[in-house]
């Protein structure tokens, strides 16, 4: 099984540099970089302590069960032209129209976030208007920028962070501003 990737991605979700993850996993950078590359593989007892150090359990790491798409580029967007009425409708998020939501506008500044929101029944849906963010679903962490949208489930605890600013447009339902 190819690890290196996901072990990369994660690094890089924490913020930390190669040589960073290798002092706290007492490891050289060498091994992180041929580990990322799936040049080498790590023994048992070295993957959890990478992974303890990326703050992630072996069950969540290797969990293969389809991950689900929360953010959608404009590759993923519907749009439909209708030349007799001259309009022209782009769904951002494939199936959303079945949703009830309530749109609120909102401004992360640099270095911000929101509230954790505990699991609760509902829908959250978000359109980045500039800037970028990550969206923390329990350990998941997804990233998005200007011109992507999300949508989750409101099942897992969440919140919204960015470093450099980010202003969107968040829908939740029901709502829990």
């Amino acid at each position: 099984m190819k690890i290196g990737d996901k072990i990369r991605r994660l690094r890089i979700l924490n913020d930390l540099t190669q040589e960073e993850l290798a002092d706290r996993a007492e490891l050289s950078k060498g091994f992180i970089s041929q580990l990322e590359r799936d040049l080498t593989s790590p023994s048992i007892e070295t993957l959890m302590d990478i992974l303890q150090c990326l703050g992630t359990t072996p069950a969540e790491f290797f969990q293969e069960s389809g991950r689900e798409q929360i953010v959608f580029k404009k590759t993923d967007y519907f749009e439909k032209k209708d030349p007799d009425l001259r309009n022209f409708t782009e769904w951002i998020i494939p199936n959303a129209q079945k949703n009830m939501m309530e749109p609120i506008r909102m401004t992360l500044e640099p270095g911000g976030q929101t509230y954790p929101d505990n699991p609760h029944e509902g829908e959250e849906f978000g359109y980045i208007l500039s800037g970028s963010c990550d969206i923390h679903l329990g350990s998941d962490i997804c990233r998005a920028k200007k011109g992507e949208s999300f949508y989750f489930r409101s099942d897992r605890t969440h919140y919204i962070t960015t470093k450099n600013g980010c202003a969107l447009i968040w829908v939740s339902t029901p709502p829990s501003f």
